[in-house]
């Protein structure tokens, strides 16, 4: 927790340890996207830019911004001293589907979660990174797969798709930000009843018919909506005298 002022680089060093982007070529860890060096008292989060984007942030008196996407802004609408903050792929796979902690956590995970299935990437100088989790299993109080089901909708402000398979509880869970036939029949081998993740993949609707597992595809874009809420929660954590106001509604 911090009692100074937040600067962007304050910001930035924060954000990679949190998404521990060092597993993550130099392309890919996000970043200052606009340098500032304003004091930050208010931060405005958001998925990617929007129309009214320069009256929000005249209208919340914002003094930096931080985006998922960033790549469509248009820097000569801001104020000339707002500094802007990004983080794409690390952010999906921490605070999205994948190796959530704080997913974790609101779904009642009594341990630490299981990592499921691994990615490795290259150094931009072609050397080998460290492996990543691209999901995770959790083990959590058996529930009916419809009430998981409600929760989830609640939390999430909806979803996309639901396939019921043959499972009426679950309580071990698997969340994972892809879905093809080998996460699929991992995920059941290894015990979850439940799988979440953003977009339903009919490329494995034979592993799902046959594991008999149940899916539950949220919808990429609530995923990342529902990220950037959590976000915020850790930020407000580390740096309580700063606002950090969201874009969206936030259905945590």
């Amino acid at each position: 927790m911090h009692n100074s002022p937040l600067l962007l680089t304050n910001l930035v060093n924060f954000l990679a340890r949190t998404f521990a982007v060092d597993r993550y070529p130099a392309h890919e860890q996000g970043g200052v996207h606009h340098p500032s060096n304003r004091p930050v008292q208010r931060l405005g989060l958001a998925v990617e830019p929007f129309p009214d984007l320069a009256n929000w942030i005249a209208d919340n008196q914002l003094d930096a911004l931080w985006l998922h996407r960033p790549w469509k802004l248009d820097l000569a609408t801001l104020p000339p001293d707002m500094g802007v903050v990004y983080n794409h792929l690390p952010f999906d796979e921490h605070l999205t589907m994948g190796y959530n902690r704080p997913l974790a956590s609101l779904l009642g995970a009594t341990g630490t979660p299981e990592p499921l299935g691994f990615k490795q990437a290259t150094h931009d100088t072609g050397e080998p990174l460290p492996q990543r989790a691209i999901g995770m299993i959790l083990d959590a109080e058996p529930q009916p797969v419809d009430d998981w089901l409600g929760q989830l909708e609640t939390h999430f402000g909806g979803y996309d798709r639901f396939e019921a398979g043959r499972q009426t509880t679950a309580g071990r869970i698997a969340v994972v930000g892809a879905m093809n036939d080998t996460l699929v029949r991992e995920a059941a081998e290894r015990g979850a009843g439940l799988y979440l993740t953003g977009q339903y993949r009919p490329s494995a609707q034979t592993a799902v018919d046959e594991t008999g597992i149940a899916i539950l595809a949220l919808g990429h874009h609530r995923t990342e909506v529902w990220g950037v809420c959590a976000l915020a929660d850790l930020l407000r954590e580390e740096w309580p005298g700063v606002e950090f106001v969201t874009r969206a509604s936030c259905p945590l």
